[in-house]
């Protein structure tokens, strides 16, 4: 499946690597990223690859572009993924969050939700990444599987994956893999960029892998 591109491309379909390189003016909350070791080992891991062009490579490229432009870009007005004053996007059907709100309360929080294995109301934007780039510091990856619709509504299925070889909220790691499968709806605007997207996972599946027998699941406190 292939899609047809302008014949110039905008940025947001150019690869995360040239939407980090075009950065004059960006507020980095911490920085520019450097995806270089985390390109390495995608290359190496995954376990899909599609030519170049595809619709499957056009999805992944966006969807990376978005989560790395959600995790370092302070400001969604420089989010150049997404249609910001339309955008919005959910988890399992739940409460709609928009731009400004995965901003405000960072994409963990808000994708994860309050379980018994963690808490997204007792963690800020900053504490949230704190706690998985400690617990996956080798990095925690993602890849599309499947694409099961072209534009405008993009139904696809995707692997998030990473080494448990950081602690989680005290407990010890197990250098153990761990293994996330999802589906997500992203509808998008003529020029491909975000209008909203919705996520479909175990989000206890995942975190069941990493918290049990921790003293936050054992406790309920933080």
């Amino acid at each position: 499946m292939s899609i047809a591109k302008p014949a110039t491309e905008p940025l947001w379909l150019q690869g995360r690597d040239a939407v980090v390189e075009n950065d004059e003016g960006v507020k980095w909350r911490h920085g520019r990223p450097d995806y270089h070791l985390t390109n390495i080992t995608v290359h190496k891991e995954r376990t899909r690859h599609f030519p170049t062009g595809s619709l499957e490579m056009v999805v992944e490229n966006l969807v990376r572009v978005f989560e790395m432009e959600v995790s370092h870009k302070a400001d969604p007005a420089q989010w150049v993924s997404v249609v910001r004053d339309r955008f919005r996007t959910n988890v399992n059907g739940g409460t709609w969050g928009s731009a400004d709100d995965i901003a405000a309360r960072g994409s963990y929080n808000l994708f994860l939700g309050d379980t018994p294995y963690y808490k997204a109301s007792e963690e800020t934007f900053d504490s949230s990444h704190d706690v998985f780039h400690t617990t996956f510091p080798e990095g925690f990856f993602w890849e599309v599987l499947e694409v099961y619709s072209p534009p405008p509504a993009v139904s696809f299925k995707w692997r998030h994956w990473g080494n448990f070889t950081g602690p989680y909220k005290g407990q010890a790691p197990t250098g153990q893999r761990v293994e996330i499968f999802g589906m997500s709806v992203a509808r998008v605007a003529e020029d491909l960029r975000i209008l909203e997207v919705e996520h479909y996972y175990d989000n206890s599946q995942f975190l069941r892998q990493i918290a049990t027998g921790c003293p936050v699941h054992a406790s309920g406190a933080k």
